[in-house]
């Protein structure tokens, strides 16, 4: 009698799956916990003005150097006590560096419409990653170089237009940014379901900046379309 293999030791399973489950719920808590801050920061941002008080090329070094430094930090504390703190003071810089954005939109005569459509908007595509990555049974692995050459060159695309103030290659951009970061909300899930990203924080960054680009990149939409209307 052929004897029956199982593919996977069913008694490692049910501890692996407890586990993924642990961070995938963890990484869900923390990223709506790292969307006060965001708020926070975005509304001292707009009362205040400080975003808007910087020209545009000290506005990018303030924030390249500001968020590729926290993200340094945030892997370094990941493992210890301080990495939740490091987080989320991440997620309040990001904060005031969108309230440049978030303040000229509401500066229109629907912008608070305009605000709350890119909000619903981003929900929406991050409940529809989240959905397709507990649907789909395959590695995803392979998309992750893909989408890391492509957001390399919405980088450089993005400082190359703080100088030349196209229009046309912003909206470029941002509907790019939109598919890219959309993706990469599906590949980060998909990593922690799958067990290949074992730390939530680590895993919240991921997720955090790409719904941070998904919601930037409808809000530059919105607020060129209602400008255009006007």
């Amino acid at each position: 009698m052929t004897p029956i293999v199982e593919p996977f030791p069913t008694t490692a399973n049910p501890a692996l799956a407890v586990e993924r489950n642990r961070v995938l719920r963890n990484t869900y808590w923390l990223l709506a916990l790292s969307m006060v801050p965001t708020v926070l920061g975005a509304w001292i941002g707009v009362s205040t003005g400080l975003a808007r008080a910087m020209s545009p090329g000290i506005g990018l070094v303030v924030f390249l150097v500001g968020a590729f430094g926290f993200m340094f930090a945030i892997e370094k504390t990941k493992n210890s006590a301080a990495g939740v703190p490091m987080l989320l003071a991440f997620t309040f810089f990001m904060g005031l560096m969108l309230s440049r954005l978030v303040g000229s939109v509401l500066g229109l005569a629907n912008g608070a419409s305009l605000v709350m459509t890119a909000f619903a908007g981003t929900g929406a595509i991050f409940l529809g990653m989240a959905s397709l990555s507990s649907i789909i049974k395959r590695d995803l692995s392979s998309m992750g170089k893909f989408l890391f050459i492509g957001a390399i060159m919405l980088l450089v695309a993005g400082i190359a237009n703080v100088f030349l103030q196209s229009s046309a290659l912003m909206i470029t951009l941002a509907v790019l940014a939109i598919g890219i970061f959309s993706a990469f909300i599906l590949y980060d899930l998909k990593r922690v379901q799958d067990g290949h990203e074992t730390n939530y924080i680590s895993a919240t960054l991921g997720v955090y900046l790409s719904v941070y680009n998904v919601f930037q990149s409808l809000l530059a939409l919105l607020g060129i379309a209602g400008t255009r209307d006007e």
